[in-house]
């Protein structure tokens, strides 16, 4: 499968703000809009980005041809998501991604965008896991890494060890992100064939028992079996009921893939915490586990 590399960012470039999910203000996008022009870049506007319809940034179909415009427009480089929630899936289906494979662009953002992420890469096409515009304001370091992808810059992580961690080295496309999303696109067309990838995933407000359920039938599915290896962000403000589950949802997930022979690191720098730290799905990586600490670092021309 040959994997595409939209075309990195030029100044002058327009970048596309889309509302996919939950609504968003004025208010919740002046920073983020002031630090895109301020970087040398234009901005173009979802024509649904200040729509309301309950929680939603405008009805289904609104949101669908905000995104759509961007997807369609040939002046647009890349397409910023404003933020997550819930609402993408509902949209997926409607949209048409054909100018998008003759003029891939990028893709940005994270959690509910998972569902985006996954449906470009079963396309062909690279995006960016990353912060979004209504975060931008919380973490410096987090626009920063994304706009360091999007420009070419040389990115790599190093990190410290965990003790749940799997040592090894690893090469594959790095593909995934919220659980969550992930677990609800089984069996769409949305689902990646995740064998000889790794796999990262994070997560945020859910039950452990449901971290433990999702895991469950991604392992009866075989979808953790064979991958080259398991990338973990946060996994942040997690719950328990009043008898305790018993595990961290580190340990759940350690659990679930303890008897396979790939290196798994955790506390990758990515997810619902405040530096969220951008990195390109669909690329391939070295994934180097070492005991004291984990390596990440793309491989050359992929």
């Amino acid at each position: 499968m040959k994997i595409v590399q939209p075309p990195l960012l030029q100044k002058g470039d327009f970048i596309g703000i889309a509302a996919t999910a939950r609504k968003v203000s004025s208010e919740d996008l002046s920073f983020a809009l002031d630090i895109i022009e301020k970087r040398g870049y234009r901005v173009i506007l979802a024509s649904n980005i200040y729509s309301e319809y309950y929680q939603f940034a405008g009805t289904d179909e609104e949101r669908k041809r905000g995104l759509q415009e961007l997807l369609d427009n040939p002046e647009v480089k890349a397409i910023f998501v404003a933020r997550g929630g819930y609402g993408t899936v509902r949209i997926i289906d409607y949209l048409n991604f054909e100018k998008l494979k003759e003029y891939p662009k990028w893709i940005c953002g994270f959690s509910d965008i998972t569902a985006l992420h996954a449906h470009v890469f079963n396309l062909g096409i690279q995006s960016v896991h990353s912060t979004m515009p209504v975060l931008f304001s919380k973490s410096e370091i987090a626009v920063q890494s994304l706009f360091d992808l999007l420009e070419g810059h040389s990115v790599n992580y190093t990190f410290q060890s965990h003790c749940l961690n799997k040592l090894g080295c690893s090469e594959g496309y790095l593909v995934g992100g919220n659980l969550s999303v992930l677990y609800s696109l089984s069996g769409s067309s949305s689902q990646m064939d995740l064998k000889n990838k790794i796999l990262f995933i994070e997560d945020v407000d859910e039950y452990l028992y449901h971290i433990d359920r999702m895991l469950m039938q991604m392992k009866r599915a075989g979808f953790l079996k064979n991958l080259k290896g398991l990338v973990v962000g946060g996994f942040t403000d997690m719950k328990d009921n009043t008898v305790p589950f018993g595990k961290t949802a580190e340990e759940i997930i350690y659990d679930a893939v303890k008897e396979y022979d790939y290196p798994v690191c955790f506390n990758f720098p990515a997810g619902h915490i405040t530096d969220n730290l951008a990195f390109i799905h669909g690329k391939k990586i070295n994934l180097i586990v070492n005991k004291n600490e984990v390596k990440v670092f793309y491989t050359e021309n992929s």
